[in-house]
């Protein structure tokens, strides 16, 4: 994957909500769950998770998806994009909505989750796939190391 240039930027379709994100992804997944699907209006949902300290949003931000149980959503209140969601017992980090970013296509899918949801049509070229989500802790924090390895340094122009 090619090194993307810091700070990461986006923000809503209305542009009333920008984000801005100082570090790299820890790990990029898409998520095949009927929540995502719902929240979303899509067959799946792009997410980076990024170190909470490394990610600053400004603008006028509501909660949705209320009875999502352990994770908090937030939208733009006036475009009502979904921005990102914060999950409870993962403090130090944010889940962002990959769509938001000026350079989404710079964070494909390293994983899919919750295959056995997914819409028989679906394809996610992932390099893991998960029926349901990664076993514990541990994995999650494999599966991340694994992700990290997988940058290049950007190309340098020539002069």
């Amino acid at each position: 994957m090619k090194l993307p240039r810091l700070p990461l930027k986006g923000s809503c379709l209305c542009g009333s909500v920008h984000v801005s994100l100082s570090a790299l992804p820890l790990l990029t997944l898409a998520c095949h769950c009927r929540d995502c699907q719902k929240l979303c209006a899509s067959a799946y949902s792009l997410t980076a998770m990024f170190p909470a300290d490394s990610f600053s949003v400004t603008g006028d931000l509501m909660r949705g998806g209320l009875r999502s149980k352990g994770r908090e959503h937030h939208y733009c209140r006036s475009c009502l994009t979904f921005v990102y969601s914060r999950i409870t017992g993962a403090d130090e980090r944010v889940n962002l909505r990959i769509p938001v970013l000026e350079d989404a296509a710079a964070l494909p899918p390293y994983v899919e989750v919750m295959t056995d949801e997914k819409q028989d049509w679906a394809e996610v070229s992932a390099a893991y796939s998960y029926s349901r989500f990664p076993e514990g802790a541990d994995e999650l924090r494999g599966l991340m190391e694994s992700y990290s390895k997988g940058w290049s340094e950007p190309v340098q122009p020539k002069d």
